[in-house]
């Protein structure tokens, strides 16, 4: 795989389904909830696709009867049961941890940007991956918009002191790769992730990765045992 047509100053990553596999303590989230609301719980093959999209579309997965209404209103308490258990199965990709040592290693600072509620990612990173240092972490509602607006990656480039055209931006969700764009940095699609039912290919991304290896090479960086 070729690598990229600049040496990047920053590499930013979307969450769920890019750097982290959280899918099934999500739906153990929802598998509990349904078992409060007296419904049976969906497949977590029903489950993974959607889980990029956030609690209201996991919720809808298992509450398909319920209006967007009756969905918001079980939002806290789904959230409540997901925080109390959230990182039992949660772990990174294989091969995301000696692609984020490799890039450590050649001194480009990389970061974090979730349309996580921000209290989740603040609890989830250091029970999880205690040993991550990002640069710079955005979370959902760290602004008052969050992907697919570019704002939340162009404040992570700010924070990591990184310049947008110099960076690049990963992500498992159709909306990472518009806000990449709109914010004027390299995009990359992954494929590893949840992708929301849809295809990669055709997201717009300037480049699309079968695992976390190939994005090393692309970066230009070397895999470093972690």
């Amino acid at each position: 795989m070729s690598t990229l047509p600049f040496k990047p100053e920053g590499v930013f990553f979307d969450l769920d389904g890019t750097l982290l596999d959280s899918g099934l303590d999500l739906h153990h989230a929802l598998v509990l909830l349904c078992a409060e609301e007296g419904v049976p719980p969906p497949a977590y093959d029903d489950v993974r696709p959607v889980v990029s999209r956030g609690s209201r579309a996991i919720i809808s997965v298992g509450f398909p009867e319920r209006d967007d209404t009756g969905v918001l209103h079980l939002v806290p308490r789904y959230l409540a049961l997901y925080e109390a258990n959230m990182a039992a199965h949660t772990v990174p990709f294989e091969g995301i941890e000696p692609m984020l040592a490799g890039l450590d290693a050649a001194g480009i600072r990389w970061g974090i940007v979730t349309n996580k509620p921000g209290f989740l990612t603040d609890g989830l990173l250091p029970q999880a991956v205690p040993h991550w240092h990002p640069a710079a972490v955005v979370s959902g509602d760290t602004l008052p918009v969050k992907k697919p607006d570019p704002a939340p990656v162009r404040l992570a480039c700010d924070t990591a002191g990184c310049a947008p055209k110099r960076s690049v931006f990963v992500g498992d969700d159709r909306r990472d790769i518009i806000a990449g764009h709109a914010a004027g940095l390299f995009t990359v699609a992954v494929r590893w992730g949840y992708l929301d039912g849809g295809d990669p290919d055709t997201w717009g991304a300037d480049a699309v990765v079968d695992h976390p290896n190939d994005l090393a090479a692309l970066l230009g960086v070397g895999e470093v045992a972690a």
